[in-house]
């Protein structure tokens, strides 16, 4: 690995990190795919890349898997600094998949396992209880090129998990897979998370980011504008308030922040739509009774990942994934 940044000094932090990476840069051909990339994923969290197809995800991960080497930055997984150390530990699911076809699913499965370090008696034995855990326990003996598609992918994930790595890494995982086994792999990586296993995962779609992840990084031209905490991504909007009130006019307006829209009426009255005061809710709404303003409904909708992730990465990357997914994107 060739790189000059080191990492920050400072005090350890109470939860340990799975993968640490600093200043990560990768160019192919005097093209930057990845450009500057920092990320710090907790142990035991489930941590989404997310961003459209060409955003550099896959050469992110790649480069923490010690597949290809960064150019620049500094990277360590599960505390070693060449991933290769701790191939053993790590499941790794590429966005390729590839299963011989001629193979039975209980023997993909093992040799998958194989490849890091699992002997192939115990891979085989551990194959048949995922697939029964999992209700393939019927495919066990059938060849990759008897499985649909969507049970090939399945197996694939399978034989990811066999080896019971402390470290699973996902490209995008849910392509291909029908709404029901979508939920199913949702449910899987909640599972490892709460045994302690580290789920990264990369994604082009917002709402499998947004249900499954504790963390998450915003990635957009190679750049990552944001890596923290869902929660905190959706704080850069301030939530919104939607007000019905009985009377549409009166003393009570002025107590209504500058910048309210008024946004239809009903029997007189009015809808209006603001963020939510720096000051809280409880001001506004003792002037809006004292002034008889007769509040009909309230309520306090906060931000969600697809609105956080225009204000982060841009109109320019969030209608690209809108093209990927018209149907989520195009509210």
């Amino acid at each position: 690995m060739t790189g000059n940044a080191a990492m920050p000094e400072g005090p350890v932090p109470a939860r340990p990190f799975a993968i640490e990476a600093r200043g990560l840069v990768k160019r192919f051909d005097g093209f930057t795919a990845v450009d500057g990339v920092d990320l710090s994923v907790p142990e035991g969290a489930v941590y989404g890349i997310l961003g459209p197809n060409g955003a550099g995800k896959t050469t992110t991960l790649r480069m923490l898997l010690g597949i290809i080497d960064p150019d620049e930055g500094y990277r360590r997984i599960l505390g070693a600094e060449r991933p290769h150390d701790v191939a053993h530990a790590i499941g790794y699911l590429p966005e390729e998949r590839g299963l011989y076809p001629a193979m039975k699913a209980t023997e993909a499965i093992a040799f998958v396992g194989a490849l890091r370090g699992l002997p192939l008696k115990e891979g085989r034995r551990r194959a048949h209880e995922l697939l029964e855990q999992h209700g393939l326990g019927y495919a066990a003996n059938r060849q990759i090129r008897q499985l649909s598609k969507g049970m090939a992918q399945q197996v694939q994930i399978l034989g990811t998990l066999v080896h019971k790595p402390r470290l699973v890494v996902f490209d995008e995982p849910f392509s291909g897979l029908d709404a029901l086994n979508q939920g199913k792999l949702e449910r899987m990586m909640r599972g490892l998370a709460e045994q302690g296993t580290t789920v990264i995962f990369s994604t082009h779609v917002i709402s499998h980011a947004e249900r499954l992840c504790d963390d998450v990084a915003i990635i957009a031209g190679g750049k990552v504008p944001f890596a923290g905490p869902v929660d905190v991504a959706r704080d850069r909007i301030p939530a919104q308030v939607r007000l019905e009130t009985h009377s549409g006019d009166g003393p009570w307006r002025a107590a209504l922040p500058a910048d309210a829209r008024r946004d239809g009426k009903t029997d007189g009255g009015a809808f209006w739509y603001f963020p939510l005061p720096e000051t809280g809710i409880e001001p506004l709404l003792r002037a809006l009774i004292e002034g008889e303003a007769g509040i009909l409904s309230l309520s306090i909708e906060r931000a969600g990942l697809h609105d956080a992730f225009v204000a982060i990465a841009g109109e320019a990357a969030a209608r690209a994934l809108e093209e990927e997914n018209p149907e989520e994107m195009g509210r």
